[in-house]
């Protein structure tokens, strides 16, 4: 029988287990899923267990950490410097399959325009990045004690990625703002279970928005989300990116393929079991 896990900390309400425990049956594969919760100064000495395995995922805070283990990194690894899926075939490959996850939870909407990403850590990283390389003009709105990350960032983008333009803006500016934007991108916490009253920005600024995709997936309906649909935007869930992004892992494992209508339900079984759990 294969054995993976997750590895991170803490890992308390992780949804890894209920989602791969689904796409073990999906893909009619035996195998085992551990909860390593294992605290910052036990990870190193994990590593030989971690290397009996078949593969497993990584989270926060192991995200970076676990680069110099792993002996061969993937494209998307080495572009945003964090692995969330080894595969401990030939010593150990590490990716990044949430930009996989993001592109494909997106619904078929462009990635064009003027975008706004609301942060700018490691996600809002991603998602910035992976907007200018699709060809958007990206504006990223942070906190003022966030600004040089963020300078710094858009730095990167424009050295990294040809014809990328990128600005920074506080997001307590946005209001007074007039421009338009084809997607707003939350990459903050702001609004996660369970502060749900949170929201990342002023809700003035929805109406200037066509789209919105949240990253949070619990609760699966944000703060956010709501006051966007109430302003007329298309809304797009974290529940849809958390699922694909899991997805890619069984395929770098062992080749899994499924199909577009079984990883749609599986979105929604999850989405159902994040709300009883809230309820």
């Amino acid at each position: 029988m294969k054995r993976f896990a997750i590895l991170g900390y803490p890992l308390g309400h992780t949804m890894s287990p209920p989602i791969h425990k689904r796409l073990f049956e999906l893909g009619g594969q035996q195998a085992e899923y551990e909860v390593l919760q294992t605290q910052p100064d036990q990870f190193e000495a994990l590593w030989p267990y971690l290397r009996q395995l078949d593969g497993f995922n990584v989270t926060i805070p192991y995200k970076q950490q676990i680069i110099p283990f792993c002996a061969q990194l993937d494209d998307t690894a080495k572009r945003y410097g964090a692995v969330n899926v080894v595969d401990c075939k030939n010593g150990g490959v590490g990716y990044n399959t949430d930009c996989v996850g993001f592109l494909r939870s997106l619904e078929g909407i462009p990635l064009k325009g003027e975008v706004l990403v609301a942060g700018a850590g490691g996600v809002g990283r991603m998602f910035a990045i992976e907007s200018a390389r699709h060809g958007a003009r990206v504006t990223l709105a942070v906190r003022q004690s966030s600004i040089e990350r963020a300078l710094e960032l858009q730095r990167e983008m424009e050295r990294e990625i040809p014809g990328a333009a990128a600005r920074v803006v506080t997001l307590d500016s946005l209001p007074q703002e007039e421009a338009r934007y084809r997607w707003l991108i939350n990459a903050t916490p702001a609004g996660m279970y369970p502060k749900v009253d949170d929201m990342p920005l002023d809700p003035s600024v929805l109406p200037r928005c066509e789209n919105v995709f949240e990253a949070i997936y619990n609760p699966v309906q944000t703060k956010l989300m709501r006051l966007a649909q109430q302003a007329g935007c298309r809304v797009i869930g974290g529940m849809a990116m958390l699922v694909w992004q899991a997805v890619q892992a069984p395929q770098y494992w062992y080749g899994a393929q499924y199909r577009e209508e079984d990883i749609a339900a599986l979105i929604r079984e999850m989405e159902k079991q994040v709300e009883g759990a809230d309820g």
